[in-house]
């Protein structure tokens, strides 16, 4: 439980609400269609962490709005912290961990990268 939020890991490792409500699940629907155009909706419901990382990257307004309604801050927190590489620009980064609580001004985590042995 991620403060009062049941969760699940995701097929990428993050995690979501453990049941999606209807309105989440039509707003996931739509988005995945919008955000996530190299794949069918279908292939990207599968990864719905994906789909809301990237309305919190390239949203408009209106969609980061619902977003944040829909989800809430708990649930955008625990994907920003489990975040994969190239997930997130330089400028989404930076504005979502001060929107989030999650960064003090000038103390933004660097962006993950991926680890090549």
């Amino acid at each position: 439980m991620v403060s009062g939020v049941n969760m699940k890991t995701g097929m990428s490792g993050l995690v979501m609400p453990e049941k999606s409500t209807p309105k989440q699940q039509r707003l996931l629907s739509y988005w995945a269609g919008r955000y996530i155009w190299w794949k069918t909706p279908a292939e990207a419901l599968q990864y719905p962490e994906r789909i809301i990382a990237q309305v919190m990257d390239i949203g408009d307004y209106d969609d980061v709005q619902e977003m944040l309604h829909a989800f809430g801050e708990n649930v955008l927190r625990h994907l920003l912290r489990h975040a994969e590489a190239g997930m997130f620009s330089p400028r989404s980064w930076a504005y979502w961990h001060y929107r989030l609580g999650l960064a003090a001004p000038g103390q933004v985590p660097p962006l993950p990268h991926r680890k090549v042995s």
